[in-house]
């Protein structure tokens, strides 16, 4: 295999061989280099990939949130020497909403090829199962953390998607699920559609769909610390 950045996607919960199609898993089980969101997870991952190979023959390295910005273009030895890099993250697609972004920009940077391999992406899959705005849209990833910032920014994406009739997207820790919809509830109007998408993949997966006024009144599935989307379309 040539020099080329792999972004695989990981599964969301299923198995591997159920989320991703067959020429993906076979390009990832003839990589021996990986950068990865999470070490553990990413063996996890590899072991259930059907790698012709023992994991103690893999050489990974970290990238994530703490990895600081000049140990970036080390990690992109094995592309230099000729061997093919994989890029993993914790869950989705890499690169998106994830540390990997900088090594993509690395690697573009060095004028490496990149390859982003078929599989889940949790935004898209969500947005796919709203039935809200899918022509436009836009993710907006984390909001502030404090409450009275999350409710302010909540307020200027609900105006934003009432001009341009466009759908919103955030996602958050899974720790914060129920004060994000707590946030949701109070800052939007009544009108707004919400779509909170919960465990896609999974056997427990969820996605609620209804106005803030209906979210109100009614009694939702509680969210946990399942990982979740949040979409909203203001009419």
């Amino acid at each position: 295999m040539a020099a080329v950045l792999y972004a695989i996607p990981t599964p969301l919960g299923a198995a591997p061989a159920q989320a991703l199609p067959g020429d993906a898993l076979e390009k990832v089980r003839a990589l021996r280099d990986f950068a990865v969101e999470n070490a553990k997870s990413a063996r996890a991952f590899l072991s259930a990939v059907g790698l012709p190979c023992a994991l103690r023959e893999l050489h990974i390295e970290v990238l994530d949130e703490h990895t600081p910005s000049a140990a970036i273009p080390a990690l992109l030895e094995p592309l230099r020497q000729g061997r093919p890099l994989g890029l993993l993250c914790e869950a989705g697609c890499p690169a998106v909403a994830d540390p990997g972004a900088a090594l993509v920009e690395a690697a573009h940077g060095e004028g490496f090829r990149v390859v982003p391999l078929i599989g889940p992406s949790a935004i898209v899959l969500a947005l796919m199962a709203s039935g809200l705005e899918g022509q436009r849209f836009t993710f907006c990833g984390y909001l502030p953390r404090e409450a009275p910032a999350r409710e302010r920014r909540i307020a200027e994406l609900e105006q934003r998607s009432r001009r341009e009739r466009e759908t919103q997207i955030v996602i958050e820790t899974p720790y914060r699920n129920e004060a994000m919809l707590a946030s949701l509830l109070k800052a939007c109007v009544p009108t707004t559609r919400l779509c909170v998408a919960s465990d896609l993949t999974l056997p427990t997966e969820s996605v609620q769909v209804c106005s803030i006024a209906q979210w109100r009144k009614s009694a939702p599935t509680p969210i946990g610390r399942r990982p979740s989307v949040f979409l909203m379309l203001a009419l």
